[in-house]
């Protein structure tokens, strides 16, 4: 089963074999604890249940901590599901580390949460053009024309229409990653290019679902 839970650090750059400059994200993936299993004959479908970090059982919430307590298992901050072929091999209780999810060379997608960048207007949320710079002009970075007028196009605005609104601050899958380097001692996921969010955010990592030809 090749998935794991981790924590985004950053970004630096390392050397390959032929002396070029690879840019990569830094993931922070430690030991993740098998939590439960999912099976199709019960769910509906096979998937594996991995938790990390630590809490106080205290913070957790009662309905959570009895839970954890039937399980038998030291309750955790992250819960994190995967679907993924063999994850049923895996014993409730049991720890995945970085070195038995991935190696150098793996292609892998990163799942996470992408900068939010606040309230934004059309052309910074959706790359609009600007109106007219001209004097006496009053659509510089407006929305523009929203459609037809009362008779003939309804007088609305349609569903669909690219308006200002809040900007990033949701769920992004970047496909097709390549698996740099792994250090096991740090618990440590190097991966090359950048993946969704912020510092410190978390992140899934999972085996491509796509073929592996044309990561980067």
């Amino acid at each position: 089963m090749k998935g794991i839970i981790g924590i985004k650090l950053g970004m630096t750059q390392v050397f390959d074999d032929e002396g070029r400059a690879v840019p990569v994200t830094v993931v922070l993936a430690e030991p993740n604890r098998v939590v439960r299993r999912r099976t199709a004959a019960k769910e509906g479908y096979d998937a594996v249940q991995l938790g990390v970090g630590a809490i106080a059982a205290r913070k957790v919430a009662q309905p959570q901590r009895k839970d954890f307590e039937k399980l038998g298992i030291e309750p955790v901050r992250y819960l994190r599901e995967f679907r993924l072929p063999g994850a049923l091999d895996l014993e409730p209780g049991t720890l995945h580390k970085v070195e038995d999810a991935f190696a150098a060379g793996d292609i892998v997608d990163v799942i996470g949460t992408s900068k939010g960048k606040g309230f934004a207007g059309v052309i910074k949320r959706w790359g609009f053009h600007r109106g007219p710079t001209t004097h006496g002009s009053k659509y510089h970075r407006r929305v523009g024309s929203l459609g037809a007028r009362t008779s003939g196009g309804g007088g609305r605005v349609h569903p669909g229409r690219k308006l200002p609104g809040r900007m990033g601050h949701k769920r992004v899958t970047t496909l097709r990653l390549r698996v740099q380097r792994v250090d096991a001692d740090r618990n440590l996921i190097l991966i090359q290019g950048a993946v969704p969010g912020p510092k410190g955010s978390l992140v899934m990592i999972r085996d491509s679902v796509r073929n592996q030809k044309g990561a980067v």
